[in-house]
Parts: structure tokens; C-alpha cells; sequence
């Protein structure tokens, strides 16, 4: 799973298919141990057809949310297996439908058993996952229905092409505090740490040899990101205080600071970089792991809050 922790929620499509592979393996095995002679891709149109019930291609399709080419094809693999058969349409008679023949409708039995016993053995993975997957797919069908991936990778695009990383001026001095205190404070309180670079970003980062960044979106600041000067025999620089706006999230504004970061520290020569975080933001430990950070085996956490210090090697 290495892969997928460096490369993050991206891959969603890649290891959707691996997962769909898996359960695909395991249900043709399981088929054959309850004697049932079908292969899995046609479990949907069996089950519309079963029980003696007559269908046509095109309500068939549409009742599984299949293509009509896709249920032909299914429906034809399925007529060489001898388990389903043409007739005519009761409803009209202009029409040919499909209905199981007999071989099939003698498997009823053995699948709705097979079936049981597969909601109770899905049921058990659900039960020790920490999230419902099934709730969690109807979700996502949902949300993709109201607008799709396409359209809104579209919308990132755009975005992205309006936002501009920017090195820190005193007038970013606010936004740089609020968009801190407001991911910071919504999950623990300020610590004095926090507190005496927030309050003096200028005289307690870039005066000691660090650097903030600055995204912008549209000229309104919209995400920041501290390169701070270390004193450490390990480690030149520190990764702290990336803050993006709710608002700008998914247009990839933290991996634009993140990477203008480690650029300028390579170019200050610097060989590793360290920072210290919580692993309660999820969306920020991946990133750090897509860029290349790692965990430290020891961490010694300086912040309250601190649960998880990683590390990069830049050389």
C-alpha cells in the first residue's frame, strides 16, 4: 500500500479496481462452493430475472444501471450457458424479452442461500472497518450525480490557474495569524508557541533565516506556509504553520507551498527538513507522505497537541 499513501486519494479509481478485483476473485470461488453456475458480472441480471420473471434488454438495463450494450453482451454469454432464453414480451408483443430457463431457476434456491450467507460475511468486514463501506459508495454516487468528476476537476483546474505562491510581506501579517488560529482552534487551543510567531512572523521566522509562503487566489491570501531556521544538528529547516482557507481546499494549494517550501530549501542548501504535526489531519499527514516525508520511530512532540514527527531528506 505504499504506493497509494505516497500518491493519496488521486488513485481512488486504481484502488477501487484492485478492491473490485479482489471481491470479483473471491465471488467466483464462492460461487462454485454453493454449486451456483454463474460467473459475477452476471449476478445483476440474474437477480432482475429471477423468480420466473420476464424482462426486456432495455428495462433490464435500466433497472441494474447498465449500459443496453452491456446487458446484450451479458445476456448473450449468459443464452451459450443455457441459463437464459428469448420470448416475447407480455406487455407487448412487438417486443422479444428474456426470462431464465429452467437450469437456471433450479440454482434459485443454492443463490438466495449463497446470498444470505454473503450479507452476513459482508456484514462481519463492515463490522470490523472503521467506516461503513457501503454508506460510504451510496455517498459518493450522490455527491457525483449532483456534479461529476470531470466537471469538478474542471472547476480545480480553473482555481488553480488563479492562485499564485507569493513570498511573505508585512501585509499578510493577518492572514497569516487568522488562517492559523482558525485550523489550530478548531481542534485544540492556541499554545504560547503558537502564540509568539503568530503574533511576530516576521521578526520570529524570516529574520532567523526562514521564509513564508503565501498562495493567493484571485490576490486574497488563501493558504501560508513557514520555512523556519533550525538550530539542530539533524535538520536545517522546519516545516510549520501550513494553513489553507476552507474555501481553497482542493485545488491543490497545499502541495503549491509545500513544494515552493523544499525548493527554497534545497536552494539554502539545506539537506533535511523536519516538522511536527497531528495524526487527527489526515488530509495533511497524506500530503507530507505524498511529498516524501517520513515518520521518526522517537518522536519527541514540542506542542501539546504534537502526535507525529516526520522527516525529509532533501539530498
Amino acid at each position: 500500500m505504499d504506493f497509494f499513501e505516497r500518491t493519496g486519494i488521486v488513485a481512488v479509481g486504481s484502488r477501487l479496481r484492485m478492491l473490485t478485483d479482489r471481491i470479483t476473485d473471491d465471488a467466483s470461488r464462492i460461487y462454485g462452493l454453493y454449486g451456483v453456475e454463474l460467473r459475477p458480472k452476471w449476478f445483476p441480471v440474474f437477480r432482475v430475472l429471477q423468480h420466473g420473471r420476464t424482462a426486456s434488454v432495455t428495462a433490464i438495463a435500466r433497472e441494474i444501471g447498465h449500459s443496453h450494450p452491456s446487458v446484450s453482451t451479458i445476456l448473450r454469454e449468459m443464452t451459450a450457458a443455457g441459463l437464459v432464453e428469448r420470448s416475447d414480451d407480455p406487455d407487448d408483443r412487438r417486443r422479444r424479452a428474456v426470462r431464465l430457463t429452467d437450469k437456471a431457476l433450479a440454482m434459485s434456491d443454492r443463490l438466495d442461500r449463497q446470498c444470505a450467507d454473503v450479507a452476513e460475511a459482508v456484514g462481519e468486514v463492515s463490522r470490523e472497518a472503521a467506516a461503513d463501506l457501503w454508506l460510504a459508495l451510496a455517498e459518493w454516487e450522490r455527491a457525483l450525480d449532483a456534479k461529476s468528476l470531470f466537471e469538478r476537476v474542471e472547476e480545480v483546474r480553473r482555481r488553480r490557474s488563479r492562485v499564485r505562491i507569493v513570498p511573505f510581506e508585512p501585509c499578510y501579517g493577518a492572514a497569516f495569524r487568522s488562517l492559523n488560529e482558525e485550523w489550530i482552534t478548531s481542534h485544540w487551543q492556541l499554545e504560547q508557541a503558537d502564540i509568539d510567531v503568530l503574533d511576530n512572523p516576521q521578526e520570529s521566522i524570516v529574520d532567523r533565516g526562514g521564509e513564508i509562503f503565501v498562495a493567493l487566489l484571485d490576490e486574497r491570501p488563501v493558504g501560508v506556509v513557514a520555512l523556519c531556521r533550525m538550530d539542530d544538528p539533524r535538520y536545517d529547516f522546519e516545516l510549520a504553520k501550513l494553513a489553507v482557507s476552507p474555501s481553497a481546499r482542493g485545488a491543490g494549494v497545499g502541495m503549491r507551498l509545500c513544494r515552493a517550501l523544499i525548493d527554497r530549501a534545497r536552494e539554502s542548501g539545506g539537506r533535511r527538513i523536519f516538522l511536527e504535526s497531528n495524526t487527527r489531519l489526515h488530509a495533511a499527514i497524506s500530503l507530507y507522505r505524498r511529498l516524501g516525508f517520513r515518520e521518526l520511530a522517537d518522536p519527541h512532540p514540542s506542542y501539546v497537541r504534537g502526535d507525529i514527527q516526520m522527516e525529509l531528506n532533501l539530498i
